[in-house]
Parts: structure tokens; C-alpha cells; sequence
């Protein structure tokens, strides 16, 4: 199976993910559509639509599905085939092939981006024109392209995260490592660009909803009213002539300017109406009269809506009834402004959260670069880079620093004690080679609160419908929602910190400015940042307090928090694996409380006397090849250089591991 998908083409890979994009959305949306845009009950998939319409819903759905399907299967292939090209290259050196390889390197980083604009522009846009030039109602008009835009974003953002899987697998057969192809959008309008189409999902499908079911609650109730009125008026009264009839309608209290009465024949012909009925309308009158006790409906997604008797007058049946309006044009007016203040806040917000975090990547990129300019050695050891933003402006910079912590460790390995003298050295190399076991913890956070919210998402979604979910089940779900954003926000807060901290150890150790935090916030920060990573691994990490929630320390709690978590990590990697087991954190007075300890206790395999004579003396790891060893190695020179502490330990064979981490108070 492995071998067959090798050989496919990469132009026609890329033209199955689209594919398979297309079909998740239409999916979802084929039992949606009827929904959103309120058809009458009983309209689709039967007779009554093959009398009033000439084709089932289903049968109109998949041929524009298809339609879409044989769109991509024709264009998709075309386009991307110059991408084909590196089945049939050998040599993957940019320099020396540049000529073949840059244009499929372009591609690879243009097309995510490309596809997602064109997606949440020309679909919706080309929609709205012709229906508008078909002179279709605003309201209908409107309807339907909000949901066009909506299916366009969904699509466009799985398209997106498909796409951009399958180019990484390309751009790390070419090994990019000093310079960025292609289109080149800041971090700021990247992050803007990918979160808009979730942003746009999300407010217009919720105004659908919200339309739909204000629609179908207002047609309800207005056919309640008029449907007694109707009964009331008539009830008792021996009508003798259909125009005395059309007086007793005419008395009725009409809701709207736009409503009006109607009287049609047994035989289905308009005796009176002031406006034109269409056939669906009658025709839905006299095929569900009985079904519906006298309510009709217009066109498919057309707000207006009837109710009616049946009134024998001088011996022939009679349809009495009134046409309404369950959504005028000054309603929807009403809306859409609410609706636009709503997406420009999000947008806002947005920006704002995009701006500093493109910041923030851009300090270290801007230093690393800064520092890396000063080398002239040869690249040796290199990461790829797959995007062409500040994220990849700090992998090149890595890239070119690699080469002199190459230099660093070696004299590591050689001699210890001279390298530690040299201070600067000896921090850059730490700082570099850790700069990704820096981030990994809220990134991994950040990671899991998109999990939650996707898992809240796919709640919300089952939850449509379903009359058993009431309005506080949503706000419940809302409020959820909004509880993982906070959190995310704090893991955001929390990796501009550490990128602060980062800045000033580029310059040395030393300049960190110490500040007062507590023991409280201190565990908070670690249970925050931890949560998810302990539920993925099923351990449970048990708080011993033994000091006041407010004893205060002195220091960078960043950093100290980072330690701590970092040894929390280890202690869940060295069960390998193996679920529900404990790990315990102890905090106590030390030196007639002078200090206190942080202890963290694992009960896994222990240390082996290899590892334990040669721990926080060289960088060494357990973990073989997914390991280099910095963790620890930094974390002791963090507690030394930052807290004027220590950090000790003991290990049993098979018992499990204890750290201790002690800081003068």
C-alpha cells in the first residue's frame, strides 16, 4: 500500500487532499443546508420535489459536488504539474540545482496561502453576483452566500492544513537551510490569515443557526396567530359568497404591511391575491393540507410563509388563507450590522494577538542572527526550514550557530572546567541548544488547548438540532470555549516571557533582573503548563505543601518554573510509557528556614551508576537518540547562576529518582 502511494504523483496527491477536503465539507453541510436556509418540511427527496423542482436535493447537491470534484481533477493537475519534477531528481543540493528545485520550493510555500485567499474570495463573491443577476431576493441571496462563504472557509482551512503536510514532506527532501522561497508574509499576517477562515466559520455559521431558528420560531408563531384568527373568523358564520368571504379577510389584523389574503379555488386557481402565488405555494397547500393543518410555504429558503382554511361556500370548497413574511429585509438590516461589529472585534483582537507574537519571534530571530554573523565556519548540521516567516528566520539563524556550539560541545567533552570558565561561551551553547526545549512545554500546551476547543467544536456541532439541548447547554459550551482561549492566552504570555528571558541570556546569564514572586504562583504556573502532558500520559503529579501558599522567593520564575517542569518531564518519560503511576512534588523549609527544597520523586527504573557519575558534570540523556542531554545540564546552571541554589539527587535501581531542588530564601 506504502509502495503504491510513493508512486502517485505528487500533482495528484495534492489534488486528492483538495478532494478529500471538498467531500469532508460537503458532508457536513449536505443535512445542513436544508436547516440553514429553512425549507419547508417535507419538500426534499420525495414527489412533491420532483413536481415543483424536477430534481430531488439529493441529486442537486452531489451534481454540484461532483461538479466541483471534476473542477479540481481537471485544473489541480494542470497547475501543480511542474511539482512532478522532483519524483525524477536525484541530486536535492539547492546550490548546485537550483534551477529545478526553487520553482517547486515556491510552489510548496505559495500555494497554502494562495489557495486559502482564493477560496474565501472568489466562490462566495461569484455566488452573490449571480444570484443577484438572477434577481433572486436580497434575504435568499444574502443566505445562501454566508453559507457558501462558510463551506469556502472550512474547506479553504482544511485544504490548508492538508496541503501543508503533504509540501513538508517535499521541502524535506530539499533541505532548505539558509534562505526562504517564495511569497513572504510576515508572522503577524500569517497567523491573521490562518485564523480568519476559523473566524469567519464560526460567526456565520452561528448567524445561521441563530437565522434559522428565529425563522422557523417566528413562522411558527405567526402561523399560530393567524391560523386562529383565520378559524375565529369564520367559525359559526354561514358564508354565502365568496367575496363576503374576502370581506371577513379583509377585517383580519395583518402583522405586516407585507402580509397579505389569498383565495384559491378547489380546482387550485387564484380567485383574489394581491400578489402573485407561486405553484410551489400551492401546490405545497394542496399535497400537505392534511399533514400540515394549513401551513404552506414559499420557494426553498424563502421566508414567506402561509396559513389557511378550507371553507365550503354555496357547496364548493374554498382555500382561505393569509400570506406572511417571517423575515422582512428591515429585519436582516437590523442584523447585519450586530453581526459586522462582531467579526471587526474579533478581527481586532486578532491582529493584536498576531502583532505580538510575530513581535516577540522577531526579537529572537533578529539576535540569533545577530550573533550567528560573527561565525564564518562552514554549515555543518542543519533543520529545514518550512516557513517562510520569523519561525524560519530563527531556524536559519539556529542553523548557522550550530556550527558553533559544535565547537563548544566539543571542547565540553575535552575539557569541562575550561568551558565553564568561559561564561559567555558556555551560555550561548546552552542557550542555543535549548531554545526548542524551551518552548516545547507551551507549545505542547497551547497544542492541547486546540485539542479542547476542537473537542468543544465537534460537541457544539452533534449538538445542533438535538431539542433535548437547550440555550444554557450552548452557553455552557461558549463558556468553555472562552475558558480555553483564556488559557491559551496565558500560554502565549507565558512563551513571551521565556523569550524575554532568552533575549537577555543572549547577552549573559548574569543581567537577568531578579523579581518577587510566591510559592502559590509558582505552582500555579507549573500546573498550568503541565496539566496537559500529564492527562496525556495518564500520571498524576500529587502537591505536597509543607510552606505558606505566600512565601516569597527572589528570582526569575520563569526560568525556575521551566526547571521544575523539566524534571516533572523526565520523571514522566521514565515510565516509559506505563499509565496511571504517581509523581510527587514536595515543597519544604530547609536550614531552619533559611531556604526551601523542591523535591520531585518518580517511582520508575532509576539512574544507572554510569548516568549518575557523570549527571550535571557533562550533558548526558537516557532517551538515546531523541535526547541531547541540555535539560538537566541546563537546569543545574540556571539554578546555580539565577538563584544562587543547588540542585541534588537521589537514585535507586528500580525505586525511582528524586531531584532536590534547594533555594536560599
Amino acid at each position: 500500500m506504502m509502495n503504491f502511494l510513493r508512486k502517485i504523483p505528487i500533482n495528484m496527491k495534492l489534488t486528492f487532499v483538495c478532494i478529500i477536503g471538498l467531500l469532508i465539507v460537503g458532508l457536513i453541510y449536505y443535512p445542513l443546508i436544508p436547516i440553514l436556509l429553512n425549507y419547508p418540511p417535507d419538500s426534499i427527496n420525495n414527489d412533491f420535489q420532483i413536481k415543483v423542482n424536477f430534481f430531488h436535493y439529493t441529486t442537486q447537491y452531489t451534481a454540484i459536488v461532483l461538479f466541483a470534484i471534476i473542477t479540481f481533477l481537471i485544473v489541480l493537475p494542470i497547475f501543480f504539474r511542474k511539482l512532478n519534477k522532483i519524483d525524477n531528481i536525484t541530486n536535492f543540493d539547492l546550490k548546485k540545482n537550483s534551477k529545478e528545485l526553487i520553482p517547486i520550493i515556491k510552489t510548496c510555500f505559495n500555494f497554502p496561502i494562495v489557495m486559502l485567499l482564493i477560496f474565501l474570495i472568489v466562490p462566495p463573491l461569484l455566488v452573490l453576483i449571480g444570484l443577484l443577476m438572477l434577481k433572486q431576493e436580497l434575504v435568499f441571496s444574502l443566505k445562501v452566500t454566508f453559507i457558501i462563504f462558510s463551506m469556502c472557509s472550512l474547506l479553504a482551512l482544511l485544504i490548508y492544513l492538508f496541503s501543508r503536510f503533504l509540501f513538508e514532506s517535499v521541502l524535506k527532501k530539499i533541505k532548505i537551510t539558509d534562505s526562504m522561497y517564495g511569497i513572504r508574509f510576515n508572522l503577524k499576517v500569517k497567523m491573521f490569515l490562518q485564523l480568519l477562515p476559523l473566524l469567519v466559520f464560526t460567526i456565520l455559521f452561528s448567524f445561521l443557526i441563530l437565522y434559522s431558528q428565529t425563522t422557523e420560531t417566528k413562522g411558527d408563531s405567526l402561523f399560530n396567530y393567524y391560523k386562529q384568527y383565520l378559524t375565529a373568523s369564520f367559525e359559526n358564520k354561514n358564508v354565502e359568497s365568496v367575496d363576503e368571504a374576502k370581506q371577513i379577510l379583509e377585517d383580519i389584523n395583518l402583522q405586516s404591511k407585507d402580509d397579505s389574503i389569498f383565495i384559491i379555488s378547489e380546482s387550485g386557481d387564484v380567485y383574489y391575491s394581491p400578489v402573485d402565488l407561486s405553484d410551489f405555494f400551492k401546490t405545497y397547500i394542496f399535497d400537505f393540507e392534511d399533514t400540515h393543518n394549513g401551513h404552506t410555504y414559499e420557494y426553498y429558503g424563502n421566508p414567506i410563509q402561509g396559513a389557511f382554511i378550507r371553507e365550503n361556500i354555496n357547496g364548493q370548497d374554498w382555500i382561505l388563507g393569509i400570506r406572511y413574511s417571517v423575515f422582512t429585509n428591515d429585519t436582516l438590516f437590523s442584523i447585519i450590522p450586530l453581526f459586522v461589529i462582531v467579526i471587526f472585534v474579533n478581527l481586532f483582537f486578532i491582529v493584536v494577538i498576531a502583532f505580538n507574537y510575530g513581535n516577540d519571534l522577531k526579537v529572537i530571530s533578529k539576535n540569533l542572527s545577530n550573533i550567528s554573523n560573527n561565525s564564518s565556519n562552514a554549515l555543518t548540521s542543519k533543520i529545514s526550514v518550512y516557513s517562510n516567516d520569523e519561525i524560519g528566520d530563527l531556524t536559519i539563524a539556529f542553523n548557522r550557530i550550530q556550527d558553533l556550539t559544535n565547537s563548544y560541545i566539543k571542547q565540553l567533552h575535552d575539557n569541562q572546567d575550561t568551558l565553564m570558565e568561559k561564561e559567555r561561551l558556555a551560555s550561548l551553547g546552552q542557550l542555543i541548544g535549548g531554545i526548542a526545549h524551551n518552548l516545547k512545554t507551551p507549545i505542547m500546551s497551547i497544542s492541547g488547548a486546540a485539542e479542547g476547543l476542537t473537542d468543544l467544536i465537534k460537541e457544539y456541532d452533534a449538538s445542533i438540532g438535538n431539542p433535548q439541548v437547550n440555550a444554557q447547554d450552548h452557553h455552557d459550551i461558549a463558556k468553555d470555549m472562552s475558558s480555553w482561549v483564556s488559557k491559551i492566552k496565558d500560554y502565549t504570555s507565558y512563551m513571551s516571557d521565556i523569550i524575554t528571558a532568552v533575549k537577555g541570556q543572549a547577552v549573559t546569564l548574569s543581567e537577568t533582573e531578579n523579581v518577587t514572586f510566591d510559592v502559590e504562583e509558582l505552582l500555579k504556573r507549573v500546573d498550568i503548563l503541565m496539566k496537559h502532558e500529564l492527562k496525556n500520559a495518564l500520571i498524576y503529579l500529587r502537591v505536597s505543601l509543607n510552606v505558606p501558599e505566600k512565601t516569597i522567593l527572589h528570582g526569575d520564575i520563569n526560568s525556575l518554573v521551566q526547571v521544575i517542569n523539566n524534571m516533572i518531564s523526565n520523571s514522566i518519560q521514565a515510565y516509559e510509557g506505563k499509565p496511571e503511576q504517581n509523581i510527587d512534588l514536595n515543597i519544604s523549609f530547609a536550614d531552619n528556614n533559611h531556604s526551601i527544597v523542591i523535591s520531585i520523586k518518580d517511582y520508575g527504573p532509576g539512574l544507572s551508576d554510569k548516568v549518575k557519575e557523570k549527571l550535571f558534570n557533562e550533558m548526558i540523556t537516557t532517551k538515546g537518540k531523541n535526547g541531547t542531554g541540555l535539560g538537566l545540564y541546563m537546569s543545574y546552571s540556571t539554578i546555580k547562576a539565577h538563584f544562587n541554589g543547588d540542585i541534588t539527587f537521589e537514585s535507586e535501581n528500580g525505586k525511582g529518582t528524586t531531584f532536590y531542588i534547594t533555594l536560599p530564601l
